[in-house]
């Protein structure tokens, strides 16, 4: 589903959850006959299942929002010296993939390398495009803890797009 430029996408979670109340609404009317279940159930299922898109639209429009002033503002770094002093800074990372965690969620979780470490990038929307393991991304995000109270620093990603790179990997030594 798509309104403007923002593509809706809803979870197979939320589907799931859907279809279980549906199949219980569905039994309850058969044994009790009564109209006012279907009165009532209908509506909430058809809101169960347009609240988790009217959210997602709103999280897509928001990050569309800022992407521009992300793009003004973040500086780019090396994944290595990214740390907890900067939490709040905007920052732009360019890395390969190394793990895809969540995106069942529609809140997807990446592992992000280049030479000098790895991060993790969260989304708390999913991304216009389909990530990958291996694809080659820049990230724009801002710093922040892993946690609320502790945590080594992560990037919460505004925006994660593939780019044309060649990363060199180094081969492996033989025995190893």
């Amino acid at each position: 589903m798509k309104i403007g430029k923002i593509r809706l996408k809803i979870s197979p979670i939320i589907l799931v959850v859907g279809g279980f109340f549906a199949i219980l609404l569905a039994i309850a009317y058969i044994l009790g006959r009564d109209s006012t279940l279907l009165v009532w159930g209908i509506p909430t299922l058809i809101l169960l299942m347009i609240m988790p898109l009217g959210l997602n639209y709103l999280s897509q429009k928001e990050y569309a929002d800022v992407r521009p002033q992300y793009e003004r503002e973040a500086r780019s770094v090396r994944i290595k010296l990214i740390n907890l002093n900067m939490v709040g800074e905007p920052v732009r990372i360019e890395g390969v993939v190394e793990k895809v965690r969540f995106q069942f969620l529609n809140r997807p979780q990446y592992i992000v390398a280049d030479r000098s470490g790895e991060i993790s990038v969260k989304m708390f929307t999913h991304p216009g495009v389909t990530i990958k393991v291996g694809d080659v991304v820049e990230v724009l995000g801002m710093v922040m803890k892993r946690y609320l109270a502790a945590g080594d620093a992560i990037v919460n990603g505004v925006s994660i797009k593939k780019i044309d790179k060649v990363v060199e990997v180094k081969p492996q030594a033989k025995g190893k």
